[in-house]
Formats: structure tokens, sequence, C-alpha cells
């Protein structure tokens, strides 16, 4: 049985084969911290990285688009088995038209999660938009889905539950939790 989402959502989140998150302002807090020699700081939550993890389990591909270049967000990626990491996109339709081809998946298998302008242009194209709710007014009302919490604080581990409940997966995710 699927989770109380509204059908239009539902079909969306049925078609995912591709899910795709930005890093700052989804993964992180969206602040940007360094230490005293200059090297960036960046804390991700540990429920987002379980909620990508079950995503891969359910068979949906997990991407990371960025327009910042980090190695931090090269190690997470790696401890989370991300193969897919395109960091330093300035333009990123144009990158993440260059993922869609390379695994040959199309806009309408795809869901993607960002929160702010340079988002904008994927977020239009996707078959399923996602943002938080900090996001700016415009951002947001591309979204199909908004976040009910913040980003770094959770909110890919909420995309990713509620994809997996519209999908009707997500007890067959929990399961080797229960009983």
């Amino acid at each position: 049985m699927n989770a109380p989402f509204p059908e239009a959502l539902i079909l969306r989140a049925q078609a995912i084969r591709l899910a795709t998150f930005d890093v700052d302002g989804i993964m992180t807090d969206g602040r940007l911290t360094f230490d005293s020699t200059g090297h960036e700081l960046k804390t991700f939550h540990v429920r987002d990285g379980l909620g990508l993890k079950l995503l891969q389990s359910a068979g949906i591909e997990v991407a990371i688009l960025t327009g910042r270049s980090s190695p931090i967000v090269t190690a997470r990626a790696k401890e989370l088995g991300i193969t897919h990491v395109i960091q330093g996109a300035h333009n990123k339709l144009e990158s993440f038209s260059t993922l869609l081809n390379q695994l040959g998946t199309d806009w309408r298998e795809c869901a993607y999660m960002g929160d702010d302008l340079q988002d904008l242009a994927v977020l239009q194209r996707c078959a399923l938009a996602m943002t938080v709710p900090e996001a700016p007014e415009l951002v947001r009302s591309y979204a199909h889905w908004i976040s009910p919490i913040a980003g770094g604080r959770g909110a890919v581990r909420s995309a990713a539950e509620m994809i997996l409940q519209a999908r009707g997966q997500w007890q067959d995710a929990v399961q080797p939790w229960q009983d």
C-alpha cells in the first residue's frame, strides 16, 4: 500500500531510476565553514547517508551534482558507494544532461533535490523536483515536493523515505531492522 501522497507525486516517484542531490544546502545546512588554515569543513547528517543507501538498496541509482568542488564530498560519496559525483558544475543543466546520456536515463526517470537558483534548470526538467523549506520562493515554486526537514538536518533522508513510501517499497527497505 502506498503512503498518503497525492496521486501525481506517487506516479512521479514510481518512475524514478536516478535520484540526484545537490550538496550545499541539501546534504549540508548550506553554511561554508573554514578552519584556521583555510580548509573547508562540511557536516553531513548520518540519517541522510542511510537514506541514500536505502535508495540504492531499492535499485535507484544515486548521484551528486554540486557547483562547488571539495575533497570532503569525494570522501563522503566514496563512503556511501556513490559513483556518480559531479563537482564544480558551473552549468548544472549541461552537467546533468551529460550524466543522463552516460547512464542512458531520461529526464522522466529522474529526481533532483536542489535549493537555489543554480538548480532551477534541472528542477524544471526532472520528473520529481524536490527542495527544502528554506529554499527561495522561486525554487520552492518549481518543486513537486518540499521536505519538511531542513537541508543538512535530514532533508535527504526525508526525500528517500518519501520516494520509497510513494513507490510502496518502504516496508521492504526497513525490513532488515525489524523483528
